[in-house]
């Protein structure tokens, strides 16, 4: 693949890894209490809180997923980004959950569920926190290779070798420094990433021009490219899947959970110095999240023009994406178009730049999924144990490490392969441990030195499964609504519970346990569908026509049932509806007299 991208753009990049790896592990002294590791000892203020979530919050996969959005939706596929900016201000300014979560002095959410629903609760909050969050982090590894490959023209070979120098360089410095290192390190980045975003935002105004971004889209989607709610000729379609209703509002829904409960955006308000820092961060980076949708889509709308006007080869995106192992090649456009368009040396900030915000992204991902297994998920096991709580975890267990075991054996592919090796693998560990396990007496309190090290140990497992992951999961469809789906398996769950437990007095452990199991089971169910059962359907262009092949043969192309016949926006409302709707009757159903947490 032929780029821009020089010796002098490498010796940018080479620097800027450098000093980054340098300062996050220059803050590792600072770190003696476990709470210094997690939430970087409560001192964080507003500045580098918004720098800090800005950055975690922008990675490749962000610029990846946005740019697509335009690509294939126009100016319409920034609404995510305005659902995300004005859940944000308005949880910030009025101090929605985000107050009484604060004020508790929780180190993460299911610390607070316990208060109100109980152990078992706070145990089961948190496995589904990091199964949701682990399978959405899953694809960025990967999907930032990508970037790298076609953007910097390197050999597609070289891409598991690129995603294992940039984990292990970022697992280095999280090791050591927590969430010290992290906050050190994304202002760094911050700054570097901003830098290379206005760069090339400003050179491809420069060269394409706004008019011409108006004319692509206004060509390529009439005005349905500017109004979500407009398909084709002004009719209000309310089951079109790619657009219309469903979309906004499983997107409002989406949005406005992860900015109650995702564990990025959670982890700073927790590493505020107080309830009001960790609100004027909230409101503070609210205008961020529209950039970090527009300016992305704008690189994928030039893109788009690109391909229209012959600048891009359309032949050879395509076979892009075939090299890549992908079905889609609207991932692959902004990049391969960032190649052609951006100059030697600013190739190097630009580089930098997505490595910045990649870096950011993965530290941080890495250190909060950490932080709920080490403070959530292995609470029972530290300390006094209660034989309610470790039944009702093994009977999980049992359950959890059945079903996996025939996802594995009859939906993950062909015996052999890795997807069947892990599964079955992760299913037997699970069953076995669910049948075997026998809690023995009571622990001491963990030391601080010792929690901080099985903290760095968690990180580090984490890591090794991101690249395990990152190197066999191919992405099917859209890249967005993956995210939305997996992201779903908790979210649409935690932000019912976190709700019901500032602001209803009769939510208990009944109501919440069933929430959580609904929560999960609902978009898990969705996404093995999509697996394991594939319909064939002809391959449209973006007016809607078939497209025919060489032969002049109706190109048919496979999708999920579950995403034909429902939609992944209707999925997500359908299982915000649902949960909530569980919550109320679970919690209902509860004897008065039964109603105290067990």
């Amino acid at each position: 693949m032929e780029s821009n991208f020089t010796l002098l753009d490498g010796s940018i990049v080479g620097f800027y890894l450098l000093a980054t790896m340098v300062a996050g592990i220059m803050v590792r002294k600072y770190v003696g209490k476990v709470e210094h590791f997690l939430v970087a000892g409560r001192e964080m203020n507003v500045y580098l809180g918004i720098a800090s979530l800005a950055a975690t919050e922008f990675g490749i996969v962000t610029c990846m997923y946005t740019a697509q959005a335009g690509y294939t939706k126009g100016f319409v596929g920034a609404i995510p980004g305005i659902c995300n900016a004005v859940a944000m201000f308005l949880v910030g300014y009025t101090g929605f959950c985000v107050k009484p979560l604060r004020d508790s002095g929780v180190m993460t959410i299911p610390e607070l569920f316990e208060r109100r629903y109980g152990k078992f609760v706070r145990w089961l909050a948190g496995v589904v926190i990091v199964v949701g969050g682990l399978l959405n982090m899953g694809v960025f590894l990967r999907v930032g290779g990508q970037f790298l490959v076609v953007c910097c023209g390197m050999n597609v070979q070289y891409l598991e070798i690129a995603m294992t120098v940039l984990l292990v360089g970022v697992a280095v410095y999280t090791i050591l420094g927590g969430m010290l290192s992290v906050l050190v390190t994304d202002f760094l980045q911050f700054v570097v990433m901003s830098a290379g975003l206005l760069a090339v935002t400003i050179l491809i105004l420069w060269n394409v021009g706004w008019t011409s971004l108006v004319e692509t889209v206004t060509t390529h989607f009439q005005a349905k490219g500017f109004n979500p709610f407009v398909y084709k000729e002004g009719i209000f379609k309310i089951t079109e899947f790619d657009t219309g209703w469903g979309f906004v509002i499983s997107n409002l829904l989406t949005n406005t959970a992860a900015v109650l409960t995702w564990q990025t955006c959670i982890a700073r308000l927790l590493s505020a110095k107080d309830t009001k820092t960790g609100r004027k961060v909230y409101t503070g980076t609210a205008f961020f999240f529209i950039c970090r949708w527009v300016i992305p889509g704008i690189w994928g709308i030039a893109a788009l023009g690109g391909v229209a006007s012959g600048f891009l080869s359309s032949e050879h995106l395509t076979e892009i994406a075939k090299t890549m192992g992908e079905k889609d090649s609207s991932l692959f456009a902004m990049p391969y178009y960032l190649s052609q368009l951006v100059p030697a040396g600013l190739m190097g900030v630009l580089v930098a730049a997505m490595l910045a915000a990649d870096m950011s992204t993965d530290s941080s991902y890495m250190l909060t999924w950490g932080s709920v297994i080490y403070n959530d998920i292995l609470a029972p096991f530290r300390g006094k144990s209660e034989p309610k709580t470790i039944k009702n975890i093994k009977i999980v267990c049992i359950l959890a490490g059945w079903a996996i075991l025939y996802l594995a054996l009859f939906a993950a592919g062909k015996a052999g392969s890795l997807m069947h090796f892990l599964g079955v693998s992760l299913g037997l560990v699970l069953f076995l441990f669910g049948l075997m396990y026998k809690p023995g007496p009571d622990k001491a309190a963990i030391s601080e030195a010792r929690g901080i090290l099985w903290n760095r140990f968690i990180v580090a497992a984490i890591g090794i499964f991101l690249m395990f992951w990152g190197l066999w999961y191919k992405l099917e469809g859209n890249l967005w609504e993956y995210l939305q789906t997996t992201g779903t398996i908790y979210l649409a769950s935690m932000s019912t519970l976190l709700i019901a437990c500032c602001y209803w007095k009769r939510a208990n452990d009944w109501g919440a346990t069933a929430a959580i199991v609904v929560g999960a089971v609902l978009p898990i169910s969705s996404l093995a569908i999509n697996m394991a059962h594939k319909v064939q359907i002809p391959l449209l262009d973006k007016a809607g026509n078939a497209i025919l092949d060489a032969a002049g043969q109706v190109t048919m192309t496979q999708v999920g049932w579950a995403k034909l016949n429902i939609g992944d926006s209707w999925v997500n409302i359908g299982t915000y509806a649902i949960v909530a709707i569980t919550m109320v009757v679970g919690s209902m159903i509860k004897p008065r007299a039964e109603n105290r947490i067990p």
